[in-house]
């Protein structure tokens, strides 16, 4: 569904210190937080129309603000979706740089009071004013062009880094993008130089007037411009370019194109000269097959991600939280849930010595927090006391939700849940982390089977957002709806799955392994394999995957997929050596493919193993494939969903028949 037009609308603020008015315009919807504020040809005829009050009256000064909770989203990605040949583009990019330039040229101050998230032309309708000031409250400041396959085209490549410098532009502008649109909060932004003031946000708006009127009455010093950076620009620019590199593989144009412009405004381009070079970079890169698969994979992620199930029952309210296990992945939770949800948490293992280790590491991350200005003295130490560790079990009744991550091993499970059941109440919800067994067998035997689900988190839990929701053969709608909730307020997106060996994600990353395991032990070596999976523009070879993951988790689902489906995983001897410590290829046939056979054949083994998910009901539909991939494996954007890069390719149409 389309978001309303936006408007701009504009005020008079009457201040007794000015003999003038001041104007103050607000970017508004008429809808509420749900439905964010986008420019699209409606929002930009009504700053047209604002723009000749304001360059037509006799005001002080202006301040630009947003709706609650959002400055602005940025272009209307589902319109400027629909203008993918180049004239268009072009246009579209250069009426932006006209009306925000017209800002710019306003003669007298202009503040930009960012209130609430603030993203792609949002950023850059701010850079255009005078000065900006930023809330606490902002969570969401980013432009995550380059994320789509496009780069900033309203002025974004040329201003940035003429504010904060070339070492900032390039991580705001390209890499935090690339790392799953890692975005600034106000605090942050404030810190790098994006805004001048942070505001609390109870009388921002207020105090952003405030501040108008000092710039009114004490106009602003010259800027000294951003500080020059520690080494030469050209060696900055290898760096970023090899570190892209490292990132999308070639695949993508749209990070390089950006550094290119972002080179430009620091070396001697003319402001117009830079915008004119937005508007062709806009122009060949809106068109091109990875910005239309990527503004696919956006709307997989910002819409088809945030649906609910349509469920026959409302969540069950969890006041207080249980984790069983305290390595590594459990720790990550425990921190994660503290965080986001502040409410008491109990954690559990068989012996201190690894509760000690995760006290100490929820310990350190919330010192972290403080250090970095996220949190207070205070605040930190009421998070830390609602941390409550314990060897038993008794600890847990009273928790309405509790989420096992111990071993990998059905019966230690079994064995947790049955212990679990045995003191908390009925309707508490019982959660594994599992990564590949069955939500259901662990459910067996258990008085209430019912309020067994899976919540699988991916790792490492702070970056990946994806949350498989396991609904087992018995789970009720209530343990569905409760762990839902709880995914969300974790800031996390949830995606419906029903039970079966690895879920999803990581039944086609081993599907995907298992082929690259195959070639190796025809011959081909590591670097090979890895040079041609990376063709994709995957965000790591499949090695470090491995490593990440590590080798005995990868053979435990390896193992459990071919119990299940053994002709499609066969068990890997290769990998059972890594398992042992023994970093041998068992090669059983010297016939090494080529990179493109490589390829090929990882592409088909996904291709049929989607088909086999569907046709096994895990999930109805290919898109939430995509969506899962994208969310747990970090599935670059560009190729818009594994399952629309397999159709651009044939691969699906040849596997179907």
């Amino acid at each position: 569904m389309s978001n309303p037009p936006t408007q701009f609308k504009l005020a008079r603020v009457a201040r007794p210190e000015l003999e003038r008015p001041l104007a103050l315009v607000t970017i508004d919807n008429g809808a509420d937080h749900t439905k964010p504020t986008v420019f699209g040809r409606s929002a930009f005829e009504s700053l047209e129309h604002v723009l000749g009050e304001l360059e037509g009256g006799d005001w002080a000064a202006l301040v630009i603000t947003g709706k609650p909770y959002f400055f602005s989203a940025g272009a209307d990605l589902e319109e400027f979706s629909l203008r993918a040949v180049p004239e268009l583009a072009r246009e579209g990019s250069r009426t932006g740089h006209e009306l925000f330039g017209r800002i710019h040229a306003l003669p007298y101050p202009t503040v930009a009071a960012i209130n609430g998230a603030c993203l792609g032309g949002g950023v850059e309708l701010a850079l255009h004013c005078d000065v900006r000031t930023i809330s606490t409250g902002v969570r969401h400041f980013a432009c995550p062009e380059c994320l789509l396959g496009i780069v900033p085209g309203w002025g974004g490549t040329q201003l940035v880094p003429r504010l904060v410098g070339a070492e900032t532009a390039i991580e705001f502008v390209v890499e935090r993008p690339l790392r799953q649109n890692r975005m600034l909060d106000g605090r942050r932004a404030q810190e790098l130089g994006f805004a001048d003031r942070l505001l609390e946000p109870a009388e921002f708006v207020d105090e952003s007037i405030a501040y108008a009127v000092e710039l009114v009455t004490r106009p602003l010093e010259t800027r000294p411009g951003a500080r020059p950076p520690d080494t030469p620009l050209v060696d900055v620019f290898q760096r970023a370019r090899a570190r892209v590199d490292d990132a999308v593989h070639g695949a993508a144009p749209a990070p390089y194109r950006a550094l290119d412009l972002i080179e430009g405004a620091l070396s001697g381009w003319s402001l117009e000269g830079g915008y004119r070079a937005e508007e062709d970079a806009i122009a060949d890169l809106l068109p091109s097959p990875q910005a239309q698969a990527s503004l696919y994979a956006f709307d997989l992620v910002e819409r088809r991600a945030k649906k609910q199930p349509i469920l026959d029952a409302e969540p069950r309210p969890v006041t207080k939280i249980g984790i069983v296990g305290a390595g590594l992945m459990a720790t990550q939770l425990a921190a994660l849930f503290l965080r986001r949800l502040e409410l008491p948490l109990v954690i559990a293992d068989v012996d201190e010595p690894p509760l000690e280790r995760a006290r100490a590491a929820i310990g350190a991350e919330l010192k972290g927090l403080v250090a970095k200005g996220r949190y207070d003295e205070g605040k930190a130490r009421f998070l830390a006391s609602l941390v409550q560790t314990t060897t038993g079990r008794a600890e847990f009744a009273g928790c309405e939700l509790v989420l096992e991550a111990v071993f990998e091993q059905l019966e230690l499970k079994r064995t947790v849940f049955a212990e679990l059941e045995a003191v908390v109440a009925p309707s508490c919800v019982l959660a594994t982390n599992t990564s590949a067994l069955s939500v259901t067998d662990m459910a067996a035997g258990l008085e209430h089977p019912e309020r067994v689900v899976g919540m699988h988190f991916f790792n490492p839990v702070a970056l990946l957002p994806l949350v498989e929701v396991v609904r087992g053969e018995r789970t009720d709608d209530a343990t569905v709806a409760t762990a839902f909730e709880l995914a969300t307020k974790l800031r996390k997106r949830p995606l419906l799955v029903q039970d079966a060996p690895a879920f999803v994600v990581n039944r086609i990353l081993t599907r995907l392994l298992s082929v690259v395991l195959a070639a190796l032990e025809r011959g081909n070596t590591i670097e090979e394999t890895d040079e041609a999976i990376l063709r994709l523009g995957l965000p790591m070879a499949p090695s470090v995957l491995l490593q990440l993951v590590g080798p005995r988790v990868a053979l435990h689902v390896l193992e459990t997929l071919h119990a299940a489906y053994p002709d499609r995983f066969p068990v890997s001897q290769t990998l059972a050596n890594y398992v042992e410590g023994r970093e041998e290829i068992s090669v059983v046939d010297q016939s090494p493919l080529a990179p493109d056979e490589i390829l090929e054949t990882a592409l088909a083994a996904i291709a049929d193993e989607i088909r086999h998910l569907l046709d096994e009901g895990v999930v109805p539909v290919a898109a939430d494939v995509d969506t899962a991939l994208i969310l747990g494996a970090g599935f670059p954007f560009w190729l818009g969903g594994i399952s629309k890069h397999l159709e651009q390719l044939g691969i699906s149409e040849r596997m179907a028949s």
